[in-house]
This record gives structure tokens, C-alpha cells and sequence, in this order.
């Protein structure tokens, strides 16, 4: 009797599988890579101007936006939105968001810009320049670190940022 060779053509399902799995795969790869291969954020504490000190080391474990703003600078007043809603989807989830304002910009100006915008999030003052020097001498307005649970920094962007993409990224980051 004759042996019979026939060829097996993978089904609709096992190639729905695979590409479900190539997705996972890509996205593990990802999320390893924004952990992991991240320089790490400056060993700083910031002073926020409700008083409160928080060490940046004790916020790992969370996903950490911090942004250098003034409150003359249109694109920074501009992100103010932005921040707003990342703080409202992602606070909860584990996100931190802290802003710090420029060594030039005036603590009374902070102040009221944090009162008339209802900012929700930690307002910084950098009066002495030192943490923009610790961030890699920041020196133009927005410039945005997205720090990872593991203390890395995962992105940074001078100018406004995209906030879909900024999205996905604290997404990758925070506990479903």
C-alpha cells in the first residue's frame, strides 16, 4: 500500500494564534526594553509648593511624568490640559505627575497659574536651578521625562508632546 504525503495547511485559527502571539511578543519586547534599558532618572527630592517633599527613588514602582514648564511659556500653559487628563485616566492606575518651574519663572506667577489652571498634580519651584541641572541642564520649555517603575528614564521630549503616543507609553508601564 502506498503511502500517502499530504501537506497540512495551518488553519484560520492557528494563524490568528500566531499573529496573536507575534503581537505579544513585540509588545513584551517592548516594555522590556522601556524598562530596562533606561538611563537612570537623577537621585532628587523636590519641594512642591503645598510644602510636601517627595524623594523621586520613592516613587519607583510607579510610572513618573515630570515636566519643566513656566508660566509664560504658551506650549507649556497649552500641555496643562493634557497633563490634567493623564493625571485623571492614569493617577489611580499609579501615575505620578510632578511639574517644576523654571528657575526664572516667578513663585507667584507658579502659584496663580496652579490656581487659575485647577492644576491637580505637584507643582515644583527649581529657585535654585539645581534640578534642571540634575535632568541633564534643561534649559528650554516643555521638556518632559517620563521616568519608568524601575527609575529609568524611558522618554524625554523638548516641545509639546504627542499625547497619544505619551498614552501608550505610561500605559505599557502601569499595572492592568
Amino acid at each position: 500500500m502506498p503511502i500517502k504525503h499530504t501537506a497540512t495547511i495551518p488553519s484560520m485559527k492557528n494563524k490568528r494564534k500566531a499573529k496573536v502571539l507575534a503581537i505579544f511578543l513585540i509588545m513584551a519586547g517592548v516594555v522590556s526594553i522601556l524598562l530596562s534599558n533606561s538611563p537612570p532618572a537623577p537621585d532628587v527630592s523636590f519641594k512642591t509648593i503645598s510644602n510636601k517633599t517627595i524623594q523621586l527613588k520613592s516613587l519607583q514602582g510607579k510610572a513618573v511624568l515630570i515636566t519643566f514648564w513656566a508660566s509664560n511659556c504658551p506650549s507649556c500653559l497649552k500641555e496643562i490640559v493634557d497633563f490634567k487628563r493623564l493625571y485623571q485616566d492614569y493617577h489611580q492606575k499609579g501615575l505620578e505627575i510632578i511639574a517644576i518651574a523654571m528657575q526664572y519663572d516667578r513663585p507667584n506667577y507658579v502659584v496663580n497659574a496652579s490656581k487659575s489652571y485647577q492644576i491637580p498634580y505637584h507643582i515644583v519651584l527649581d529657585l535654585d536651578g539645581k534640578l534642571a541641572t540634575a535632568f541633564g541642564d534643561v534649559s528650554l520649555t516643555p521638556s518632559t521625562f517620563l521616568v519608568n517603575p524601575k527609575g529609568g528614564i524611558a522618554f524625554q521630549v523638548t516641545g509639546a508632546f504627542d499625547l497619544e503616543a505619551m498614552q501608550k507609553r505610561i500605559e505599557v508601564m502601569l499595572p492592568d
